[in-house]
C-alpha cells in the first residue's frame, strides 16, 4: 500500500508540472510563434497539434528501451524545463523552453501509462491539486511570477517530482487504458469548464439570469463556495467504487449535460455546468478506471492510449478557440469530448474489487472532503472583494484609461499582470475600460485578468461577454455604478464577437455614462456597421448625461468607423495630442485605441504612457465634469 501510495501522488504531482507547462506552452503559440488574430490559425494550429503527434512514436519508444528509463529521463526533462520558464525572459526562448517542456511530459506520460496499473487516482488528484494551486494563487501561477516566492515554491515542486519519481517501486503489471485514454479529454474538461477557479470566479459574479449578461465583482465567498464544491465532487465521483447497473449512466448524463450548459453560452448557466461537469468527468474517470479482475494490460496499448488522449486534447483545445478566429460554430466540441468520454466509460467494465480496494469509498469521502476544504480556505484568501469606493462632493475631473489588455500578456508572451496594472496606476485612474478581458480560457492559461487587475487597482468592475461568457469587456471603478446594460454587435464577417457595455458612474453626484466596447472588423474593411450601431446606443444610453466612449475601436482618426461617432456627436477627447499612437506597442503607427466624449465634457492631459505589457499602448484622459442642475 506504501508504494502505491507513493506511484499516485508521484503520478499527481506529475500532472501539475505538466498542467503548468501547458499553461506556458499554449498562449505562446498565440502570442511569441505567431500572433491570434493576424497569423493564420492553421498555422498556429499545425505547429501546435504538431508536436502531439510526434508523440506517437513515444509508444514504441518506450517498449524498446523499458518503462523506468524513460520515465526517469523524462521527468528530469521536464522538471528542467518547467524550472527553466520560472526563469525565461519571454520570447522565442519561452516557447521552446514550453515545447521541450511538453514533449518531455507527453514522454513521461507514455512511460508512466505503460508502468501503472491503477492510474485514476493519480489522474484525479492532479488534476485536483493543479486547479486548487491555481485558484490559490489568484490564477497567477508559480511559473510566471518569478521572485523568490516564485522559485521556492517551483523548486519545491519540482524536488518532490524527481524524488518520487527515483524511489524505486516493486514492478506493477500495466492497465487502465481507457482511463489512460481519458486524461488528455478529462484535462480538457476540467480547464474549460469543470476545475477552472477563473471560469468559477465568473459564474459567480454573473448578478443576474442568463439574459442580462452582466457580471459585477463577486461577493467573496461565493467564489471558494462554488469551487470548493466542484472539487470535492470531481474528486468523490473519481475515487469512490462506481456504482452498477443503471445508476452508472448518472455520471455520464451529468457530464453531457453540464457541457451542453456549457456549450449554450449563457452566463447565468456557467455555476450548473461547472457543477455537472466536474461531476461527470469524474464518475467517467471512475468507471473508465474500473477494469475486471485479472485482466493486465499492454504496455504498449497504455502508453499509446495515453498518447491518444492527449492527442485529442490538443485537436479539441485548437479546434474550439480556433473558432474565434476563423468564424465557424464552436458550441459542439465540448459537447463531443464529453460524449466521448461518456462513451469510453461506459463500454468498459462493470467494476470490481481488483478496480478499487475495499476501502475505497471512505478513502474517496476523506480525500474530496480535506481537497474541498483547502479549496474554501485557498480561494477564499485570493479571491477579490468588493473594494470600498469614492463618495462625497463633486469631483474636479474624473482621469479615465482604456487599454486593450490583450488577454494579459505582454509583447515577449509572458503573462505580467504586475506590469499591466503598474502602468495603469501610474495614470491615477478613477474609471479603466479594458478590451480582450479574458476570465478563464483555456488556451491562455486560464487566468481572470479581470479579477487580478481589479484586485491591483482596487476597484470594482461590470463584466460584459463579448466572444463568449468569459471573454469580452469591462469597466472598472473607483465610484459607485449603476443601471449597466449591454448590447451585442452584429458581427458582420468579423471572427470575435464584439458588443457595447453601459456603466452610470457616479461622480460626486454628477453621472456620468461610460460605454466600452471593441470594435471587430470583418476581413479587410473599417467596422462602420458596429461603430454605428455603438453611436446609436451610446447616446440613447446616456440619454442626455456627459458621455464617455472608449475602447480599442480598430479605426483610425478620419477613417470612416471613426467619422460614424463624429458625425453623432461625439468629440474626440485625445485630438489635442495628435499623432497620438497606440498600436503596436513597441513601434506605434496607428491610433486605433480612443475616448470620444459629449460636447460638454472638457479633456485635459491626453497621453498614450509607453509599455509593451500588452501589444497595445493605453491611452488616458482627464475630463472635467459639470454639476447637475439643481432641482
Amino acid at each position: 500500500m506504501r508504494y502505491r501510495h507513493l506511484s499516485t501522488a508521484t503520478l499527481a504531482l506529475g500532472v501539475v508540472v505538466l498542467t503548468d507547462v501547458l499553461r506556458v506552452f499554449l498562449p505562446s503559440v498565440i502570442t511569441i510563434f505567431g500572433q491570434a488574430a493576424a497569423t493564420p490559425a492553421e498555422l498556429l494550429g499545425a505547429f501546435a497539434l504538431g508536436w502531439f503527434v510526434l508523440a506517437l512514436a513515444f509508444p514504441p519508444l518506450v517498449r524498446r528501451l523499458g518503462a523506468r528509463p524513460v520515465v526517469l529521463a523524462a521527468a528530469v526533462l521536464l522538471a528542467g524545463a518547467r524550472l527553466a520558464l520560472t526563469a525565461a525572459p519571454g520570447g522565442r526562448t519561452q516557447l521552446w523552453l514550453a515545447t521541450a517542456g511538453l514533449v518531455a511530459g507527453l514522454l513521461w506520460l507514455a512511460g508512466r501509462a505503460a508502468s501503472t496499473d491503477r492510474p485514476v487516482p493519480g489522474l484525479a488528484l492532479g488534476l485536483a491539486v493543479a486547479a486548487v494551486a491555481h485558484g490559490a494563487l489568484g490564477t497567477y501561477d508559480l511559473v510566471w511570477r518569478g521572485g523568490w516566492a516564485g522559485w521556492a515554491g517551483s523548486v519545491a515542486l519540482v524536488a518532490l517530482f524527481l524524488a518520487g519519481t527515483a524511489r524505486p517501486a516493486p514492478p506493477a503489471e500495466p492497465g487502465g487504458a481507457r482511463a489512460w485514454l481519458l486524461a488528455g479529454p478529462a484535462l480538457l474538461l476540467a480547464g474549460l469548464v469543470a476545475l477552472s477557479p477563473a471560469v468559477t470566479w465568473a459564474a459567480s459574479s454573473y448578478r443576474r439570469g442568463p439574459a442580462d449578461g452582466l457580471a459585477g465583482s463577486p461577493d467573496a465567498g461565493a467564489v471558494p463556495v462554488l469551487f470548493s464544491l466542484a472539487v470535492a465532487l470531481f474528486l468523490f465521483t473519481a475515487l469512490a467504487r462506481p456504482p452498477r447497473g443503471y445508476p452508472r449512466l448518472g455520471g455520464p448524463l451529468a457530464l453531457l449535460a453540464g457541457a451542453a450548459l456549457f456549450a449554450a453560452g449563457e452566463p447565468g448557466w456557467l455555476g450548473p455546468a461547472v457543477l455537472l461537469t466536474a461531476a461527470g468527468t469524474g464518475a467517467c474517470l471512475g468507471l473508465a478506471g474500473a477494469a475486471p479482475a485479472g485482466a493486465p494490460g499492454r504496455p504498449d496499448r497504455s502508453a499509446l492510449a495515453a498518447v491518444l488522449g492527449m492527442l485529442l486534447f490538443a485537436v479539441a483545445a485548437v479546434g474550439y478557440y480556433a473558432a474565434y478566429d476563423l468564424g465557424y460554430p464552436n458550441a459542439a466540441v465540448p459537447v463531443a469530448v464529453a460524449g466521448f468520454v461518456a462513451v469510453v466509460a461506459l463500454t468498459g467494465g462493470p467494476g470490481g474489487e481488483a478496480a478499487q480496494p475495499p476501502a475505497s469509498r471512505a478513502w474517496a469521502v476523506r480525500t474530496a472532503a480535506a481537497s474541498a476544504l483547502l479549496a474554501l480556505v485557498a480561494t477564499n484568501l485570493s479571491s477579490t472583494e468588493v473594494v470600498p469606493v469614492r463618495s462625497g462632493g463633486p469631483a474636479a475631473g474624473v482621469r479615465v484609461v482604456a487599454y486593450n489588455v490583450r488577454m494579459g500578456f505582454g509583447l515577449d508572451g509572458r503573462f505580467d499582470p504586475d506590469e499591466l496594472a503598474r502602468v495603469a496606476a501610474a495614470e491615477h485612474p478613477d474609471v479603466v475600460v479594458l478590451g480582450e478581458v479574458d476570465r478563464g480560457w483555456l488556451l491562455n492559461g486560464g487566468h481572470d485578468v479581470l479579477g487580478l487587475l481589479a484586485a491591483r487597482l482596487r476597484m470594482s468592475y461590470v463584466f460584459a461577454p463579448a466572444a463568449d461568457p468569459v471573454w469580452g469587456d469591462a469597466v472598472l471603478s473607483r465610484y459607485p455604478v449603476s443601471s449597466a446594460r449591454t448590447v451585442a454587435l452584429a458581427a458582420l464577417g468579423a471572427p470575435t464577437g464584439a458588443q457595447a457595455l453601459g456603466v452610470t458612474v457616479d461622480i460626486g453626484g454628477v453621472p456620468l455614462a461610460v460605454v466600452a466596447t471593441h470594435l471587430q472588423p470583418p476581413p479587410g474593411r473599417e467596422p462602420v456597421a458596429q461603430a454605428r450601431a455603438v453611436a446609436a446606443f451610446a447616446l440613447g444610453y446616456a440619454a442626455g448625461r456627459p458621455l464617455v466612449v472608449a475602447g480599442d475601436l480598430n479605426t483610425e482618426p478620419g477613417a470612416p468607423a471613426y467619422a460614424e461617432f463624429i458625425r453623432a456627436g461625439l468629440v474626440d477627447a485625445l485630438a489635442a495630442a495628435r499623432p497620438l499612437p497606440t498600436s503596436p506597442a513597441d513601434d506605434p503607427r496607428e491610433q486605433i485605441d480612443h475616448v470620444l466624449v459629449s460636447p460638454g465634457l472638457v479633456a485635459a492631459d491626453p497621453v498614450a504612457p509607453r509599455s509593451t505589457a500588452s501589444d497595445h499602448l493605453p491611452v488616458a484622459v482627464t475630463l472635467v465634469l459639470r454639476p447637475a442642475p439643481a432641482g
